[in-house]
């Protein structure tokens, strides 16, 4: 049976085919729904973790056990999951591991275009590379047959527009695969200096007999075509070519590291002109040449963003060609926070207090845009307690006041903790908002240690964000209603003020996970202030006579909009 499926789907399906126990994951944009898939079949044990390097701890642990395990997550990601990683390739596996990277050209939701194949190349990890939906789920399980024959985690590498396109998928069982035995072995899995340098040359040594492999696998294969010119790519980057180019010959690349050089050699040498064409970085460019294969491909195409049929066509053929032929213009619309956000009223009070807002990543990095403008940095995950304590160090504690990180509740947990304990131990000055919506919104509502839910519905302990701060060492503490905007600008003035660190946790639920079961708000005899404007939500909009009006079919009820009025002119309908 055949059925349509995202890549992600896909990717889950085949880890449910491949007889995976574990699946483990932290949720980013574009690899979150492969977790979210995995979640439904009772077959396999599947969490999200508090953050990337956990889940890849547990992942590896269950293959240590003997178990085949999954781990996904995005690039960025992958930073925060290199620690275990590195010593994984050394150690190996027992039962197989598989690592999915989902990469964002283009950066449609993600803070750099970080190109994952040479983590493959530095922590010397095969990565396979699928171009649809079917080899997606094809592949996830030839990476698990490779890694328990070569005894090493293997990468599946994806990009946004593989994670979020569909194609037909063949349905197949699910392999009835045991948990190997597993036996202590410290020479192994333990690492340290001793048994690491016996470790790096296993590593070595698999590394050159996969390379072997994978000359003859049939994840490789060449598309017969005209031999004037000679494309090597991969990746849903293999589709752009053939559409661009119908008649060209291919190779197309399903294993991505360690490459079939000879056989890429024999095919640069049948024919005229050898162009690779891949996204982002010069990766496979490069290894060609260090290994003199005459080549060219980024002369062509650059180093930033996605390619496209077009781009392909345009920059090969010579012809001039747009994918935006048959595209119907439409408005521009940025990204906003939702009507009802409880961001918006604590970002408007951040700006009204004048302070610097050191931001973390989420939703809430959304307060950088006008007319909020609120947002001076963002970093990464994690990266706003530092940043602050980095400020505070550098100025002195009477230049920082107004100094301010701000923070969501799943990001917090995810790696905001750890900054926020050293700068309780390093006697640091700050003031920490905490915005507590009870979810990861960016990516969609996943769960974490803090609500209460698991990633398959199942009541479990819920973290009390409070209780964390305290035991972290602070001593000024305050919750406060998101919405109730007096109330959160008390609390960050008398935080600014506290001499040492300072902790506001601003809670109300996401608007869209726990709609309001409140009446919309209207405005009648508007003054034209222009001063609900101010806080940038959707719902408000402004009148050609310069008066204001609220859209019914938005207005969540919140009453943000109501408390900045100073006229009294916002009312329930």
């Amino acid at each position: 049976m055949k059925k349509l499926m995202l890549g992600n789907e896909a990717v889950a399906r085949g880890a449910y085919e491949a007889g995976v126990t574990v699946a483990t994951a932290y949720p980013g944009t574009p690899s979150t729904e492969i977790t979210e898939n995995i979640a439904r079949y009772d077959e396999i044990y599947a969490e999200w973790s508090p953050n990337e390097k956990v889940a890849m701890e547990v992942a590896y642990g269950a293959a240590v056990a003997g178990a085949r395990s999954i781990v996904s997550m995005k690039h960025v990601g992958l930073n925060v999951a290199a620690d275990p990683l590195f010593s994984a390739a050394y150690a190996g596996v027992n039962g197989g591991m598989v690592i999915v990277v989902a990469d964002d050209p283009a950066m449609h939701s993600s803070q750099n275009e970080q190109d994952s194949r040479y983590y493959a190349v530095s922590a010397h990890v095969p990565m396979l590379e699928p171009s649809d939906s079917e080899e997606a789920k094809e592949f996830v399980k030839e990476a698990f047959v490779l890694s328990e024959k070569y005894d090493t985690p293997v990468f599946l590498r994806t990009t946004t527009r593989l994670a979020h396109s569909q194609s037909f998928v063949e349905l197949c069982d699910r392999a009835d695969v045991s948990v190997k035995k597993y036996e202590k072995d410290i020479t192994k899995y333990t690492l340290m200096p001793s048994t690491a340098k016996i470790r790096h040359i296993a590593v070595e040594k698999r590394e050159n007999e996969l390379k072997l492999d994978i000359e003859n696998s049939p994840l490789n294969f060449i598309r017969e075509g005209d031999k004037k010119i000679g494309v090597v790519t991969s990746g849903v980057v293999y589709q752009y070519v053939r559409e661009a180019l119908p008649d060209a010959s291919v190779f197309k690349l399903g294993c991505v590291y360690p490459l079939p050089v000879e056989k890429i050699r024999k095919f640069a040498e049948s024919i005229g002109k050898l162009i690779v064409v891949e996204e982002l970085e010069p990766v496979i460019e490069n290894a060609l040449k260090a290994n003199g294969i005459p080549c060219e491909g980024k002369k062509y195409f650059g180093v930033q963003g996605e390619l496209s049929v077009g781009r392909i066509k345009t920059a090969l053929s010579g012809e001039s060609f747009s994918d935006k032929n048959n595209v119907v213009n439409v408005p521009v619309r940025p990204p906003v926070m939702c009507a009802g956000c409880p961001h918006r009223g604590v970002f408007y009070v951040l700006k009204k207090l004048g302070c610097r807002v050191i931001s973390d990543i989420g939703c809430y990095t959304l307060g950088a845009q006008s007319p909020l403008s609120a947002v001076d940095t963002v970093l990464c995950m994690g990266a706003s307690l530092g940043m602050a304590q980095g400020f505070e160090h550098a100025l002195g504690r009477e230049n920082t006041k107004n100094v301010v990180a701000v923070i969501g509740d799943s990001t917090f947990i995810h790696s905001g903790i750890t900054g926020l304990i050293d700068a309780v131990y390093n006697k640091t000055a700050l003031t920490l908002v905490i915005l507590d919506n009870s979810t990861t919104g960016m990516t969609g509502h996943q769960e974490h240690p803090a609500t209460g839910k698991t990633i398959k519905g199942e009541d479990t302990y819920a973290l009390n964000l409070e209780d964390a701060v305290k035991a972290s060492g602070v001593n000024f503490v305050e919750t406060v209603d998101a919405y109730d905007m007096k109330a959160v600008e008390k609390a960050i003035k008398e935080a600014c003020s506290y001499d040492g660190v300072s902790v506001v946790i601003a809670k109300r639920p996401c608007a869209l996970k726990i709609r309001l079961a409140e009446k919309p708000y209207e405005i009648r005899d508007c003054k034209k202030c222009g001063k609900c404007l101010k806080i940038g939500c959707p719902a408000i909009q402004k009148n050609p006579d310069g008066s204001a009006c609220i859209r019914h079919e938005l207005c969540v009820g919140c009453g943000v909009c109501r408390d900045m009025c100073a006229f009294g002119a916002i009312v329930k309908e």
